[in-house]
């Protein structure tokens, strides 16, 4: 995957091979591992408010599901497990970890600041008003730009956060891929699979098509 300063890198961590080449793929990267507790809800949350910001790719353990990804994290890195737990590498090496409930604004903060390089792009996109940001989205996606992980990602948090006024009609369409976005809380829609609903792409050429 080519990662650009639009593109909100995203991927899923079973194993102990698929976090190697995770790591091996992009110098500057970060692991969350992801529980099943409200900490973690706050604190994928906390992470997605400055992913909006700042282009870090992202890789995500579910640890119940995906214990041996979690163990060889920990067994790499030399850092005890938590969940959730957020760490950041570079070139392979871990710089820095927080974990649980101190997995803050304040503590990610500097972190993100002094470390990972800001972006622009979707995060700005609710704020350009019209249905044009989905387009734009959704292309990209059909065109192969994104993955199902990364268009989920993105797609979700711009209508989350898009404060204009839609019509009834709008909003059904919009909320065809993943539903009504006030359903979700702390950013757990993008630890889920985008797949649930049958054939994404397919659903979403369709309501390009429809947007036309």
């Amino acid at each position: 995957m080519t990662q650009t300063t639009e593109t909100q890198v995203l991927i899923p961590l079973t194993t102990a091979q698929e976090v190697d080449e995770f790591l091996k793929q992009y110098p500057l990267a970060a692991i969350f591992k992801a529980g099943t507790c409200h900490k973690t809800m706050q604190g994928f949350g906390v992470v997605e408010t400055f992913l909006q910001k700042h282009d870090l790719p992202v890789g995500f353990i579910r640890v119940v599901d995906w214990r041996p990804a979690s163990n060889h994290v920990a067994e790499l890195t030399g850092i005890t497990h938590h969940s959730p737990q957020f760490i950041l590498f570079r070139e392979g090496r871990p710089q820095f970890e927080v974990n649980n409930w101190d997995i803050t604004p304040e503590a990610l903060g500097p972190v993100f600041t002094q470390h990972v390089p800001a972006r622009s792009g979707t995060a700005q996109a609710g704020a350009q008003g019209g249905l044009e940001p989905y387009r734009r989205l959704m292309q990209a996606y059909v065109d192969g730009q994104l993955s199902d992980w990364a268009f989920q990602d993105q797609y979700v948090t711009l209508f989350r956060d898009d404060g204009n006024l839609r019509s009834q009609r709008e909003f059904e369409l919009l909320s065809r891929l993943f539903g009504d976005p006030d359903a979700y809380h702390g950013g757990l829609h993008q630890l889920g699979a985008p797949q649930e609903r049958g054939d994404l792409k397919a659903r979403v050429q369709a309501l390009l098509n429809e947007l036309a």
